[in-house]
């Protein structure tokens, strides 16, 4: 069943100058069924990220729908920058939808160790910001992320900023925690190699003004990052961004 449904969306952002700004996204429409790893790939400004924000409700659009069939799920987002509270650690940072919620403090402190835990950051509940390296923040983000127990979980390029080791790493801990959990995933990427081994399915978008080029559903047996439906999947995505890039 879809999850999430956007038809004809169109956002424009505004500019000072008479008769300026930019157009973001132009007719963008696809859906994304529950239980579905979905990847939006494109250049570098094509509105993948503003596509997310709408999706979250983050942003309205200025033409179109976005829809829920099923009604609004619990939505959980992971940025690009870890956006931890640097005068709090790591259990209080985790903890914050709670807080937000109102949750009794000692259902939250636990939920939040349990989250911080399956991101393996067992033991660092009482370290702050400062004492963690790049990949350790991001974990702490996305044990914040899960602790609210979400439906879909929307990501905007959270392991850009990353080294090679630690993304591949986080991307396995995204992978594990999606299957365990059932969740519905929006991962946006610039990567053609992460979206080929993460995804079940890629959605390539044009440059700006974005839409969609190229729905692509990606094939079994892509059981490790070197194995050949993987890098058949990378062909087959790289082809199709060339070819919306082209265009």
């Amino acid at each position: 069943m879809t999850l999430l449904s956007l038809s004809q969306v169109g956002k424009r952002f505004a500019s000072a100058q008479k008769g300026g700004g930019t157009q973001a996204l132009d007719r963008l429409s696809f859906e994304v069924p529950a239980g579905q790893f979905v990847s939006l790939l494109g250049p570098s400004g094509c509105g993948k990220s503003t596509a997310l924000r709408l999706a979250a409700g983050l942003l309205e659009p200025d033409a179109g729908t976005i829809a829920y069939p099923q009604g609004k799920p619990e939505t959980a987002f992971v940025f690009q920058e870890p956006t931890l509270m640097p005068w709090a650690d790591t259990l209080t940072n985790a903890r914050l939808p709670l807080d937000l919620k109102h949750i009794a403090r000692s259902e939250a402190n636990s939920r939040a160790e349990e989250s911080l835990a399956r991101v393996g950051l067992k033991g660092f509940e009482r370290a702050y910001p400062r004492e963690l390296s790049g990949g350790m923040k991001m974990r702490v983000s996305l044990a914040r992320a899960l602790v609210a127990r979400p439906r879909l979980l929307l990501l905007d390029e959270p392991f850009a900023a990353l080294d090679e080791i630690t993304r591949n790493g986080l991307g396995e801990d995204l992978l594990r925690l999606w299957r365990e959990d059932g969740l519905t995933v929006l991962f946006v990427t610039h990567s053609v190699a992460e979206s080929s081994y993460l995804s079940q399915r890629v959605l390539v978008m044009t440059g700006r003004p974005g839409r969609i080029a190229a729905d692509i559903k990606l094939p079994d047996g892509r059981d490790t990052r070197l194995a050949q439906p993987t890098i058949d999947a990378q062909r087959i995505i790289g082809d199709a961004l060339n070819t919306a890039m082209a265009a």
